[in-house]
């Protein structure tokens, strides 16, 4: 049973990673967060953000997620940014997603770009009902709602100069976990 739940599990990860290979460009993934309710309106007064088209999650006890993203300041392009999450609880399944954080000022943008930022331990509740998905973390009250890519919404505020969103792309994930991501940056 186990050897079972182990291929079960690699099975779902390399899925999710071969999927981000094939991720939505990073412009149309910008067009998605415009679009999306809340989160359009903070490209008219962030500083910066991070966007990553598709985020591969996985778990079984221990699970992991990966994405290589594209940080922009004042709306130029200034480098390529991978984000890593490893996190240990109780979990079961694979999602993708695409995420997006905004960087409120300079400071959060030099901040987030210093090289090796991580966002704290944090505590993510992912709820799928009726076309919805909730994600509470570390940053606060920044948080995204969403039927998918195409019938995006969301709501959130700044926490620290920094807000998040995400918006699922597909996927079944029950998780009750703890982990904080990881973001290492490089300018172009």
């Amino acid at each position: 049973m186990g050897n079972r739940i182990r291929a079960a599990a690699l099975l779902i990860i390399t899925t999710l990673l071969c999927q981000s290979a094939w991720a939505d460009d990073f412009q149309d993934t910008i067009e998605i967060f415009k679009g999306a309710g809340e989160s359009g309106k903070f490209f008219n007064t962030a500083y910066g953000y991070a966007v990553f088209p598709t985020i591969g999650k996985a778990g079984i006890g221990l699970g992991g997620a990966y994405g290589k993203g594209r940080v922009y300041a004042q709306g130029q392009y200034t480098g390529d940014v991978k984000m890593t999450q490893v996190t240990i609880g109780f979990q079961l399944g694979g999602q993708a997603y695409s995420q997006i954080v905004f960087l409120e000022d300079k400071r959060a943008f030099d901040e987030f770009t210093s090289g090796n930022f991580e966002f704290g331990a944090q505590a993510t509740a992912v709820a799928i009902t009726a076309g919805a998905n909730a994600s509470a973390s570390t940053t606060g009250s920044s948080a995204g709602a969403s039927g998918g890519q195409h019938d995006a919404t969301t709501l959130g505020k700044y926490h620290k100069g920094m807000a998040v969103f995400t918006v699922t792309k597909g996927g079944l994930m029950y998780e009750a976990s703890i982990g904080g991501q990881k973001f290492a940056y490089t300018p172009k």
